[in-house]
């Protein structure tokens, strides 16, 4: 079953527990304008209204239920992200297997996750342009560890390109699409998690919510979010979370130049709404097409697998149409 996502934005709302229910009332209304939702039923809750408040019980059920809870601040960006304790039959087993990977076995999970991205990115361009073409040949040359660091060389790349209208959008729309998207390479875009423009703001966004769906998955896996392959920071509850992401930031990038393309161009209440659909998207993972959501559970349970020295294959998921296109 597909976890949904609740998002309180528009207008503030207190968050309370009855009976396995989560309530959400809100706040300056009777009421009678109060409902609730299945907390089984609940993958992902994304507060982004100040005057939102809640109570111990519900924050309580949240977890008990496996959900993530993500805050926003006072940019609309997510600012905390709280998981509950894993709760896997196996979860001590787990962890021990996550601090005894060797350090080669991290790399090849990493050269894996980095192929993949590239890869992603790679079907993010126009299949006519010279960039495409690049960073197929530099996914190819990953080494394990990527010890030359390609990820960087194919970032430079991709994002000078990553406004170029897409294969799709060379319809009957294509004049208009080439017409916003040449605008703004004039304007000189330029890749910034720390800048407030719109399309920054989407992309940060959108990052926050794919972060905390990838964290939650790990959790409901048994694994310790913090334990990472690559990222290592003491500081980083969450090194594992955004390795594990990496490849699949290229599902966030076509979704925000999307939307751009249809002419949002703040971070407002709707084109939130639209990032966080991003969980139910279809994609691939091996060999299954499925949600978002639900493959991430797949990923982070082959990770497990390939802590155990089961396989050493992750399965990534995919993004549907870019697969159909290769």
């Amino acid at each position: 079953m597909i976890k949904r996502t609740i998002e309180i934005s528009r207008q503030p709302a207190h968050l309370s527990a009855r009976l396995d229910q989560l309530i959400v009332q809100p706040i300056d209304r009777d009421k009678a304008a109060a409902h609730s939702i299945p907390a089984e039923d609940i993958g992902l809750v994304m507060v982004d209204q100040p005057r939102s408040s809640f109570s111990y019980h519900a924050l309580a059920m949240l977890m008990k239920h496996g959900t993530a809870l993500v805050i926003c601040g006072r940019d609309h960006l997510p600012l905390g992200l709280m998981l509950p304790l894993p709760s896997h039959s196996e979860v001590v087993w787990r962890i021990e297997e996550q601090i005894a990977v060797s350090q080669p076995a991290k790399k090849r999970l990493w050269q894996q996750l980095i192929r993949a991205k590239i890869l992603a990115q790679a079907a993010n361009i126009p299949p006519d342009l010279p960039v495409q073409r690049q960073l197929l040949r530099l996914a190819a040359e990953v080494k394990s560890g990527d010890s030359t660091n390609v990820e960087g060389q194919a970032a430079r790349l991709y994002w000078s390109a990553w406004l170029t209208s897409s294969p799709t959008s060379r319809t009957s729309t294509s004049r208009t699409a080439d017409h916003v998207l040449s605008s703004l390479e004039s304007d000189g875009f330029r890749r910034d998690p720390a800048a407030a423009d719109p399309l920054n703001a989407m992309l940060n966004y959108g990052y926050g919510v794919l972060r905390a769906a990838v964290g939650r998955a790990l959790v409901s896996s048994g694994l310790f979010p913090a334990l990472g392959l690559h990222h290592h920071n003491r500081a980083n509850p969450f090194c594992l979370a955004d390795d594990l992401m990496e490849p699949l930031r290229p599902l966030v990038d076509a979704r925000v130049r999307q939307l751009y393309l249809a002419g949002h161009r703040q971070l407002d209440q709707p084109t939130k709404a639209e990032l966080l659909n991003i969980l139910t998207d279809l994609v691939h993972t091996d060999g299954q097409t499925g949600p978002l959501m639900v493959s991430l559970a797949r990923m982070t349970a082959s990770l497990a697998s390939c802590y155990r020295g089961d396989t050493r294959k992750l399965v990534i998921p995919v993004a549907a149409k870019a697969d159909g296109g290769r």
